[in-house]
């Protein structure tokens, strides 16, 4: 099979690589039909994230049909259309029962393999899906493949960022990186109620994207300004931090109400924090972060996405073939034409 693999930072390479095999008894295997790429993707591709075996097959974003199942898989069957979260888990254990699957004891990354061990990816015509019965979800006839796709990462994170961040109606909300996961937080704040969402971000293709979904643009620069002009000065309800970096914390803390939550999916890798502990206790701040669960999520909006679609026309901004993955990252990484998400079709 052809598959997108990891060669060196700043490069991937198409492989022809053997089309992977049950292994366990609860095993799927999925042929793919689409697959996303995602930010996370690119800090092991820009060198952010060291460890990654070369020959990896990259990609956690993906939906296809079953291929082939293992003799303990009991509620797939072959041909059914899938999608998958960004990682396995088993369902039954206390962290899956508590709804945090993304923190499941034997869960696994897929596309993350270090010294030989872990999952490869699906930026590839097959892969094989451990723990199938609780990590795969059946994608409903009234969904189509972008849809289930980006629920199984960028939709329900945005969900998770919204909720985390307490959007409520009749509330003002800051988000602070309009990437993809930021605007998608943005539409859901838009739909669960939130009078205005102020969206910030430095690139003028996104502020458009934004200002079409509802919220309200500016830059950085501006945002400190928009945010007090918008609350008669006492700051954003809630913030949505997608960034990562201690500038977007510094800011999400400026433009915060007391008594604001902000809600954190940007990864942050520095050791310490844009504020201290007594500015956040003297604006009795509510600081909350972590990864999406998102099995979780997937199973509780399909739902209402299949009942109430939501306009995701705009996310998926350029296709490729497996053939021209390389031009596909290119694409994404440097943000060429215009690109807010890149997909591979197969």
């Amino acid at each position: 099979m052809k598959a997108v693999c990891f060669e060196a930072v700043e490069r991937v390479g198409i492989r022809e690589m053997t089309t992977p095999a049950l292994l366990q008894p609860g095993d799927a295997i999925v042929r793919v039909e689409l697959a996303g790429l995602c930010g996370s993707d690119l800090h092991p591709f820009f060198g952010r994230e060291a460890g990654l075996d070369i020959g990896t097959v990259m990609g956690h974003e993906f939906v296809g049909r079953i291929d082939a199942v293992g003799a303990g898989v009991t509620s797939l069957t072959d041909g059914d259309r899938v999608c998958a979260p960004f990682t396995t888990n088993c369902g039954v254990c206390h962290f899956c029962m508590q709804g945090l699957t993304s923190r499941c004891t034997r869960g696994e990354l897929f596309g993350w393999r270090s010294d030989g061990q872990g999952l490869h990816g699906g930026q590839a015509q097959y892969v094989r899906v451990p723990m199938a019965d609780a990590t795969l979800m059946k994608i409903p006839g009234g969904l189509d493949n972008d849809t289930a796709l980006l629920l199984g990462d960028n939709l329900s994170t945005g969900y998770f960022c919204a909720e985390m961040a307490n959007v409520r109606p009749n509330a003002v909300f800051a988000v602070i990186g309009c990437g993809t996961v930021g605007l998608l937080a943005l539409a859901w704040a838009k739909r669960l109620g939130a009078s205005d969402v102020i969206a910030i971000d430095p690139v003028e293709a996104r502020r458009k994207v934004a200002e079409s979904l509802g919220g309200t643009a500016c830059t950085p620069e501006e945002a400190a300004k928009v945010v007090m002009d918008k609350t008669s000065g006492r700051g954003a309800d809630g913030v949505m931090e997608l960034v990562g970096l201690p500038a977007a914390q510094k800011l999400a803390f400026e433009i915060i109400s007391p008594g604001g939550t902000m809600s954190v999916i940007g990864c942050h890798c520095t050791p310490n924090f844009a504020f201290s502990p007594v500015d956040a206790y003297d604006k009795n701040l509510t600081y909350r972060t972590g990864r999406c669960p998102a099995r979780h999520y997937m199973s509780t909006l399909v739902e209402d996405l299949v009942e109430n679609p939501m306009d995701l026309s705009w996310c998926i901004t350029h296709r490729f073939n497996i053939d021209d993955s390389e031009a596909a990252y290119q694409t994404f990484a440097y943000r060429e034409d215009g690109c807010l998400k890149a997909a591979i079709e197969f």
